[in-house]
């Protein structure tokens, strides 16, 4: 029951989840030409809503540049064709394959334009947490680190609040009638993931540009001076926005609502 075009009323923004609408944010954000990369977890939904037609190659550190949507069915999908998250996906007329080491010699030589990236938490200075919670078990940093410090743009695409003390999911929902978050038609509290400061371990410092959530879209001043709220949610309000982030943040005189592909 996906919505197959871009969202144009706040109706067809409640139909989709919080995931479905950052990603169909983000790819607002690409234009013709360039080469960007994709991070596991949210960004992977990008090739699913950048416009046909439009001249841009997605880079996956396993090594494949021009990853493509998600099989349009079962008995479409190659298991041996998957994207950094091991996911399922489809080439692109002009795709190609090669190794993980050339993958990562592209991205460490400058050749990506921009790099979308999921996050666990983000300073309002820019500062990045994706790759670890300690106590927990991790397989590695993949390739957070070498996207933070490529100089690549560097979009995080996150869910503005993290799960509750009840370990219920992330996924938040905003409800029509009150603007709040619920859970099930049930009030909970959430944990920001935008903050003042990291409390996790750095991925870099100072290496996110803009910050895209269900809420709206954060860009991060230079010289480490904070957050600026550029667009916000359809039917939202600063108040809100307010009250599920962590740190505080300007809001830009041009604040505009967010749009969707």
């Amino acid at each position: 029951d996906r919505l197959l075009g871009p969202l144009r009323c706040p109706e067809d923004i409640a139909r989709v989840s919080a995931r479905e609408q950052i990603a169909r944010r983000a790819a607002l954000e690409v234009s013709n030409g360039q080469v960007i990369n994709l991070g596991i977890g949210i960004p992977t939904l990008l090739p699913n809503f950048i416009p046909h037609g439009l001249g841009v190659t997605v880079h996956s550190e396993n090594g494949l540049l021009g990853v493509g949507p998600y099989p349009e069915s079962e008995d479409k999908c190659d298991p041996d064709l998957c994207n950094a998250g091991n996911e399922t996906v489809s080439f692109t007329p002009s795709s190609c394959l090669f190794s993980s080491d050339q993958a990562f010699g592209m991205i460490r030589g400058g050749r990506v334009d921009m790099s979308f990236i999921g996050a666990l938490q983000v300073s309002a200075q820019g500062d990045l947490a994706n790759w670890m919670i300690p106590g927990k078990l991790v397989r590695g940093m993949g390739g957070a680190m070498d996207l933070a410090s490529s100089g690549s743009k560097l979009i995080v695409l996150m869910t503005h609040t993290a799960k509750t003390a009840e370990g219920r999911s992330e996924d938040s929902v905003l409800s029509s009638e009150d603007d709040s978050y619920v859970s099930g038609g049930d009030h909970m509290l959430s944990q920001p993931k935008l903050l003042p400061e990291c409390t996790l371990p750095l991925t870099g410092a100072g290496v996110v540009k803009r910050v895209i959530t269900e809420l709206g879209v954060f860009d991060v001043l230079p010289e480490r001076r904070g957050l600026r709220l550029v667009e916000i949610r359809p039917g939202s309000s600063v108040a809100t926005v307010q009250q599920h982030t962590g740190c505080g943040f300007e809001v830009s005189p041009e604040l505009k609502l967010m749009s969707y592909a």
